[in-house]
């Protein structure tokens, strides 16, 4: 069993923040199991890599003797969060809740032990509070309070519409806490105020004040939005493996390093080792593949990770990749750079317009990958395995100038 300093150490690798660390840690120096609570709003059918970030930390504080509970928000998606958003929130039916909420059950248990799992509703507390109890809660907090919070704020001074209803929303995320005397809540980092609200009204009902700590909001394939389906950078947790064997595969090196911290399960002493590695020559590819079958197996089993794996060898071997592939370093204004561009810059073809018809023909491969949208650009910092045509490679290693 880890120390409490130890525990510590693990449950801080890949967090924004925690309010406060030195909370957390006099209450893991107790000895007592915390009850540890994280709300879902079931908005969708499907999770992907992005909504596991915080069921992974769910899954650190389990293996550490601590309760889970995974909280489904069937009473505040009938709100609809507005969180980040800079308009109301259609909230959800309830028929849309039920159904959502069951496929979630199904994934969430490919991470979180379901022995050791609750599952919970708020419906549970918020349908038997009434009317009458919502105004009671609802005299707890101060307009003033809500509009500090930066999306309501920005709305309020832009002249958009806030509906009254959407101030429900975090008190009812904060009663969550309160009913369920959570000792600690995780959520991302655009929950901070909901979370906040919630240790303002513990102190309210004279409970002691959870632990806040905020998770990042994951970045998806293209490495600089935060992973969503309709941006379409997103890895879906129930997506067929050689799929997400793959598009682990296509994240960048600098990429490749923060999802290991927010979705691996290796110790810290383990990716630690792995970064030297890299820094020290190793390819930094066969890290990678230790992160794609990670991950697979997690959702699809040992044998259909091993098997994408293969499959993935096959595929890259099928392309005639020479051994000895010529090297370069090459420095570049910003943080990335076209494809087009840098094919012309490096004189593999005569203009941008040449690489533009190029891709089109499915003649440029990044990582033995074909690039045919025109506007793919490739990050500093990062090594590409360039291939033009059928027999000119290129190992191109981006630097910023």
């Amino acid at each position: 069993m880890l120390s409490p300093e130890e525990q510590f150490a693990e449950l801080q690798r890949g967090t924004s923040e925690i309010l406060l660390e030195s909370e957390l840690l006099t209450r893991l120096k107790r000895g007592n199991p915390l009850r540890v609570k994280a709300g879902f709003d079931p908005t969708a059918p499907d999770l992907h890599l992005g909504h596991t970030v915080l069921i992974n930390k769910m899954r650190r504080f389990q293996e550490f003797g601590h309760e889970v509970i995974f909280l489904i928000g069937d009473f505040t998606g009938l709100i609809g969060d507005p969180s980040g958003r800079n308009a109301t929130r259609p909230p959800l039916t309830p028929a849309d809740i039920e159904a959502n909420a069951a496929t979630y059950k199904e994934q969430i248990f490919k991470i979180l032990d379901p022995e050791k799992t609750r599952i919970d509703f708020n419906s549970r507390w918020m349908n038997q509070m009434g009317s009458s109890g919502l105004i009671q809660l609802a005299a707890r907090h101060t307009v003033a309070r809500m509009l500090e919070r930066d999306d309501f704020n920005k709305r309020y001074k832009g002249g958009q519409p806030i509906a009254i209803h959407e101030f429900l929303y975090p008190l009812v995320q904060g009663y969550d806490s309160v009913a369920l005397k959570a000792d600690v809540e995780l959520g991302g980092t655009d929950q901070k105020f909901n979370l906040l609200v919630g240790r303002q009204l513990q102190e309210a009902y004279e409970q002691e004040p959870q632990v806040v700590m905020t998770m990042p909001l994951l970045e998806g394939l293209d490495g600089v939005n935060k992973m969503s389906k309709s941006l379409g950078n997103y890895i879906g947790v129930t997506e067929p493996p050689d799929d997400m064997f793959g598009k682990l595969m296509s994240i960048s090196d600098v990429l490749m390093w923060r999802y290991f911290d927010l979705l691996s399960f290796r110790p810290n002493a383990e990716i630690g080792r792995f970064k030297e590695e890299v820094a020290s020559g190793r390819n930094p590819m066969e890290v990678k593949l230790a992160l794609a079958a990670e991950i697979t197996e997690r959702f699809h089993g040992a044998a259909a990770a091993k098997q994408a794996h293969e499959h993935f060898r096959a595929r890259s071997q099928q392309r005639a990749v020479p051994e000895n592939v010529a090297k370069r370093t090459v420095a570049i204004n910003g943080s990335n750079i076209g494809v087009a561009a840098l094919l012309k810059q490096c004189g593999l073809v005569a203009s941008t317009t040449a690489a533009f018809r190029l891709m089109e023909q499915g003649g440029i491969r990044i990582n033995t990958e074909k690039v045919t949208d025109t506007k793919a650009t490739l990050d500093s910092g990062t090594t590409y395995l360039v291939q033009v045509g059928k027999r000119v490679f290129e190992e191109i290693t981006l630097v910023h100038g």
